[in-house]
């Protein structure tokens, strides 16, 4: 009988745990949200991460990010080495600060 006391305390604590968190609310709001729905989603699990912040970005859609990001890397690279020859090459147009006071 003791050992049923214990476990009810534990699972007392837990809950005044989850509520002091505001687990509960979020949760019972999102399950209340999906209650409410007139058309169901066909993955109430995608639902509920999705109306919890929990869902991150769609696999493809993070593939996507990664080829564009390498290609924008990439793209700055080429831009970079570019800057970097056209100022080598009006050094070589402009007079130097020495030659311009002199004048």
């Amino acid at each position: 009988m003791a050992h049923y006391r214990a476990s009810d305390s534990k699972r007392e604590q837990f809950r005044r745990y989850l509520e002091k968190s505001g687990v509960l609310y979020s949760l019972t709001s999102v399950l209340v949200t999906l209650y409410e729905e007139t058309d169901k989603p066909n993955n109430a699990l995608d639902f509920i991460k999705l109306h919890l912040g929990a869902a991150g970005p769609e696999p493809a859609d993070t593939d996507a990010l990664r080829v564009e990001l390498a290609e924008l890397q990439q793209k700055c690279t080429l831009l970079l080495e570019e800057n970097k020859e056209l100022r080598n090459r009006l050094l070589q147009y402009e007079p130097s600060p020495e030659e311009g006071a002199a004048e």
